[in-house]
């Protein structure tokens, strides 16, 4: 009968890694949510700085102001 021992401790040892396999899954979902909480939070915060430079880019003025005319040889202020 040596065979079924054999044959009840790899089951057993199959139910032992099954359970650390679960566990380790658990683990990983766990933090694979919390990254793409983080991801998404990062992704608005991203949009919202954009938005904040487009609406500075919107306030600039179209063209630079003309530069002050320099003087002429011979003009007098």
């Amino acid at each position: 009968m040596g065979n079924l021992q054999d044959l009840t401790e790899r089951v057993d040892r199959l139910v032992l890694r099954h359970e650390e396999l679960k566990r380790s899954n658990a683990l990983l979902e766990a933090r694979l949510s919390a990254v793409t909480a983080e991801r998404d939070s990062l992704v608005s915060r991203l949009a919202a700085a954009r938005a904040r430079i487009d609406a500075l880019i919107e306030r600039l003025p179209a063209s630079p102001p003309p530069a002050p005319a320099a003087p002429e040889p011979g003009d007098h202020p």
